[in-house]
């Protein structure tokens, strides 16, 4: 069993109202994120992603971010973080995002039309937040999106099911009685 897959089932589960939800270093930042696990995972998303002629690694912030600044560590490609803050610099783009839990508006800024994009992000669960920055990156932008890469996938129906865009996944999991179910250890892709 792999790094990623014990950290998950060992993760804690929290109730939020009737969602059980689990806390992982990947997705939350707690508990204390070891170094082994995080390059792990880039070294996986590596074998993974469509990463040749990629410009920008492109990833939401906040939890993307460490993962993707790793990933740009390791392979040289430029990183941008969409934002929950408004800057106003120039060819900033605003993109509204609703999850199954939260909405709000986000920012992407220094990605240009015809910029190759690898997108990177913690968790895929309802896939609004990343529907949201699919269609911002290629209708609003004109970017062409190379490949998108959720590091965990919580098994269900997203909202990106009736859309051209694919996600590829290192894992996917489920809640079930306050537990973490491995639904398939080597993800989607």
């Amino acid at each position: 069993m792999d790094l990623l897959e014990q950290s998950l089932l060992d993760a804690p589960i929290i109730e939020k109202g009737d969602y059980e939800y689990f806390v992982h270093p990947i997705s939350d930042g707690v508990p204390m994120l070891k170094p082994e696990l995080l390059r792990e995972i880039v070294i996986r998303i590596i074998r993974k992603a469509e990463l040749e002629n990629v410009d920008k690694i492109v990833t939401p912030a906040a939890m993307g971010i460490h993962i993707s600044t790793a990933l740009s560590l390791m392979t040289d490609i430029p990183l941008v973080v969409i934002r929950k803050r408004k800057y106003g610099l120039e060819g900033e783009v605003p993109l509204f995002q609703e999850t199954g839990y939260s909405e709000s508006e986000m920012f992407i800024n220094d990605v240009e039309p015809g910029d190759r994009v690898l997108v990177i992000d913690d968790v895929l669960s309802t896939g609004g937040t990343m529907k949201a920055i699919l269609d911002a990156l290629t209708n609003d932008i004109g970017a062409d999106v190379v490949d998108v890469v959720a590091v965990i996938k919580k098994a269900g129906e997203t909202e990106l099911e009736d859309t051209d865009y694919t996600v590829r996944t290192l894992i996917n999991v489920t809640v079930e009685d306050g537990e973490v179910v491995i639904v398939d250890a080597h993800g989607d892709g």
